[in-house]
């Protein structure tokens, strides 16, 4: 049986990241993942924005490491010449009734420490983006994008270099801890049994279903799993916005929102469709709603326009009618077995906290490794 000192489970944005932060310290690292490269689902299939820390709970993981995460970001990715921009982001109150929900979310910055959001009138607002519909909206001038491909291959660079090993085509079968750290057992084409000291689950997507393979762990402590489909449309004719464009949040999803790639192409969603599985095929006939989402603030807008993107699926542990849940961190402290760490529901804004993450996560094993 072969024997390493830390096992990551996923070579998403958050595996890598926490994979790039141990090797750094020194420690020796595997990371597996069960497909043929990294970034294969949420990390690939999402917005690509960097997100300010506007609308999450004060005190919430998710605020405290998008504030974090962000700053972190934004220092890497000049550092490493990852391809970004902080293009700004106007979150719209289409008409009065909305004017008071954006405003909370100006307050909800401030207690999140993003101190940086302004209300604009309709005249300002219609002067950063003339086609827009619109009596008024919040500007976040710390929100941004990034080429998130670009930072995946950074993040897996930097933990090669500093001797972490990735194995791809690599599933987990059963974990069975024992009084020096797990036996895992492992299938597809690189199957064998290793046993590591540090175990940390950042599977995503199967997250839950990693953790329920695990011998001794408690499974009332494993949320519910649940996928959240998100479709993607893109503009097909020229882009109109300089900025991204946010409408007023609904309960589980920000709402279709116009973001612009680092090409300058402009898309549009998310949506929100509750699935039974990892599925990414494209459901066209929502392009009527889509259009419908679109035109309360873009009266411009031309359907024929709206072309089929992509689609992602986001790793939710709060099911539908339920307000989205936290992200779920659990250490030995949570559940009693050192040197184990489970991440769940790592959704948006994942992307951008994932530093802050690796730092936590980071924190959390040398804690239980003194």
């Amino acid at each position: 049986m072969d024997r390493i000192e830390c096992v990551v489970i996923g070579a998403g944005v958050i595996g890598l990241s926490i994979a790039r932060a141990l090797a750094l310290e020194g420690k020796e690292v595997l990371i597996m993942e069960a497909e043929d490269t990294f970034g294969s689902h949420t990390s690939s299939r999402n917005s690509e924005v960097i997100h300010a820390g506007i609308y999450y709970p004060k005190g919430s993981l998710k605020a405290t490491l998008c504030v974090a995460g962000k700053k972190l970001l934004y220092d890497y990715c000049e550092l490493r010449e990852i391809p970004f921009k902080r293009i700004g982001k106007l979150i719209l109150a289409t008409d009065e009734s909305e004017v008071e929900t954006v405003n909370k979310y100006i307050s909800k910055a401030a207690e999140n420490g993003v101190n940086d959001l302004i209300w604009l009138n309709q005249k300002k607002t219609l002067e950063l983006e003339p086609e827009i519909r619109c009596v008024g909206a919040a500007f976040s001038p710390s929100t941004g994008i990034i080429d998130s491909h670009a930072y995946m291959l950074s993040l897996l660079g930097d933990a090669e270099n500093a001797g972490s090993i990735i194995a791809y085509h690599t599933s987990i079968e059963s974990i069975e801890p024992d009084q020096h750290g797990f036996i895992l057992n492992t299938s597809g084409s690189n199957a064998h049994e290793i046993h590591t000291k540090l175990l940390i689950n950042a599977a995503g997507l199967r997250a839950c279903d990693v953790a329920n393979s695990i011998k001794k762990l408690d499974k009332a402590l494993i949320p519910p799993s649940y996928f959240a489909k998100a479709h993607y449309y893109s503009l097909a004719s020229r882009n109109p916005f300089k900025h991204l464009i946010y409408p007023v949040a609904h309960q589980a999803s920000l709402g279709v929102h116009v973001t612009v790639d680092m090409g300058g192409n402009a898309r549009f969603g998310p949506d929100l469709d509750w699935v039974p599985g990892i599925d990414y095929t494209f459901d066209d006939s929502r392009k009527a709603l889509f259009y419908e989402a679109i035109r309360h603030y873009w009266p411009a807008a031309n359907q024929e326009q709206l072309q089929p993107g992509y689609t992602g699926i986001r790793p939710k542990i709060s099911g539908p009618g339920a307000s989205a849940a936290d992200f779920m961190i659990q250490s030995a402290k949570d559940h009693g077995l050192r040197g184990l760490v489970n991440l769940f529901g790592i959704e948006s804004p994942g992307l951008t906290s994932s530093l802050a993450i690796a730092e936590l996560v980071k924190g959390l094993l040398n804690r239980d490794v003194r």
